[in-house]
């Protein structure tokens, strides 16, 4: 895991994110068992107690659940994943058109580049 914390806002809300990018990219998948806390605070750099509040709050929010006897999972429900992963998208898609907007890019200039990216990245054989 690639865990990238800075200092702008809190920590545990950045591990929320972090692991709820893991979920919905198909890292931690519907039903995959979580690592332990203190494992996962060790590889974030960060107090287990601050790790365990982000895993707290993302059972409150019904990604992930607590078998009492073998740990923590992620949620099995795969529309949830589904939904929250295509609000990621759309707010960083929102983001990423602010930006443009900001620099003086018209919406067809926009597309322009994109579909520029696209040519260039096909032609070069690197799909992303």
């Amino acid at each position: 895991m690639q865990w990238q914390l800075r200092g702008d806002r809190p920590i545990y809300q950045q591990l929320m994110e972090r692991l709820i990018e893991q979920i919905v990219s198909g890292q931690l998948g519907a039903g995959d068992k979580v690592p332990p806390v203190r494992e996962l605070a060790a590889e974030a750099g960060v107090n287990p107690n601050t790790m365990q509040r982000a895993l707290a709050d993302l059972e409150r929010e019904g990604l992930m659940y607590t078998n009492r006897t073998s740990g923590r999972y992620v949620t099995e429900d795969r529309e949830m994943i589904a939904k929250i992963r295509e609000q990621i998208a759309s707010d960083r898609i929102s983001e990423f058109l602010a930006g443009m907007s900001q620099l003086g890019f018209t919406e067809q200039e926009i597309v322009a580049l994109l579909e520029k990216r696209r040519g260039e990245e096909n032609k070069n054989g690197t799909e992303e």
